[in-house]
């Protein structure tokens, strides 16, 4: 089958791990259209070529660079032409003019069509972009749902088409795996981490708070960059605790393996909001797979991410959160046991060849075979 893919997102190292997974399935010819960049949040995300083996891999100019919505290529009539797909597969949510063009193209090409979405939240948006979406969900013939709630948003959006809920990524158990090595060499006591945007709603501010409450020897790590940093260094010292928490930079994601085995636990701390809620939690997914513990807020998809492999507290409760960190931090049978349950988790739902397999399944059964 002429697989071809439209995605700015594998313009990330990383994930080009599922598309060399993909190229290797029976059949699979695989072309996958990216732009050079992708501007976003102030920043330019430049496109890396990691994983490029098996498949081939298609640059074209993206008009209105890092505008979500209104972002298209000029140039995707040329690749339909020269690949004659039988499979068109959109990575891009339905209201974008990217998944209208990909899907008007596709239909002109014959080929099937689906689209990706992780949206959990019933948003209604105006025109153009609500005419955009309906036409997306009325002429699709698949639609790929990062969580369990993005389904139930396409229902309440009138989509009658069959679904399936796969991740965007996975992760490779490679690369992100337990270093004895490094856990062995640590000196910071017991050594709590946060990986993510410094934003209100993500809940390190009630982190710093369930902190503070720990005794013993601790420390803290947060990695990111965001609004709130400035409202976070403040509050740790209204804590008294900035000489036990950390505020470091983003890092590149080939060193984060490392950053997570420094770690004897991971903290996701969400909070919902009317307009936004945790809609998957990857971080947790790359932690398990180093087999740290983790603990997540019962926000969006993070319990659904955990499963039984770690901790789930209510969000906002600070209170709980506090609890489940000094279980973790007193209970090494429980820190030991969480290691093996997250990074069995991840090997059985959440590879980077697991993910290829069900997207897979997904184009053969849009090919009836």
């Amino acid at each position: 089958m002429r697989v071809l893919m439209v995605s700015k997102a594998c313009i990330v190292g990383p994930y080009q791990k599922k598309l060399e997974e993909l190229a290797t399935l029976p059949g699979v010819e695989l072309t996958v259209v990216v732009p050079a960049y992708w501007r976003e949040a102030g920043r330019t995300i430049l496109l890396e070529r990691e994983h490029t083996l098996g498949y081939e891999l298609e640059v074209e100019p993206m008009a209105f660079n890092g505008h979500f919505h209104l972002h298209f290529y000029p140039g995707l009539a040329r690749q339909f032409r020269r690949v004659r797909p039988d499979v068109c597969h959109i990575d891009e949510e339905p209201y974008n003019l990217a998944t209208y063009q990909a899907l008007r193209l596709a239909e002109g090409a014959g080929a099937r069509t689906l689209f990706f979405t992780w949206q959990n939240l019933a948003r209604r948006y105006p025109p153009p972009w609500s005419w955009i979406e309906s036409y997306v969900l009325h002429r699709a013939g698949c639609a790929i749902a990062g969580n369990q709630e993005a389904v139930d948003v396409l229902r309440t959006k009138g989509y009658a088409g069959p679904t399936v809920v796969i991740p965007q990524f996975g992760v490779d158990p490679r690369i992100y795996r337990s270093f004895p090595e490094v856990r062995a060499t640590a000196s910071d006591g017991f050594t709590i981490g946060y990986a993510g945007r410094l934003v209100e709603q993500k809940g390190v501010h009630l982190l710093l708070e369930a902190v503070s409450r720990l005794d013993g020897d601790w420390h803290l790590r947060v990695l990111g960059t965001g609004p709130t940093r400035p409202a976070l260094l403040a509050l740790s010292e209204d804590l008294d605790i900035s000489k036990r928490v950390t505020f470091r930079a983003p890092i590149p994601a080939s060193q984060m393996p490392r950053y997570l085995n420094d770690l004897d636990v991971l903290v996701l701390p969400s909070l919902s909001r009317p307009n936004w809620k945790e809609q998957f939690g990857r971080v947790l997914v790359e932690a398990m797979a180093c087999e740290v513990p983790v603990i997540g807020a019962a926000s969006g998809e993070i319990p659904n991410v955990i499963g039984d492999a770690g901790l789930v507290f209510p969000e906002g409760d600070v209170s709980a959160l506090t609890r489940e960190l000094s279980r973790v931090q007193r209970d090494a049978h429980l820190r030991q046991e969480l290691a093996m349950k997250g990074r069995q988790r991840v090997l059985e739902n959440f590879t980077q060849a697991r993910i290829a397999a069900e997207t897979y399944r997904v184009y053969r059964d849009l090919l009836g075979n």
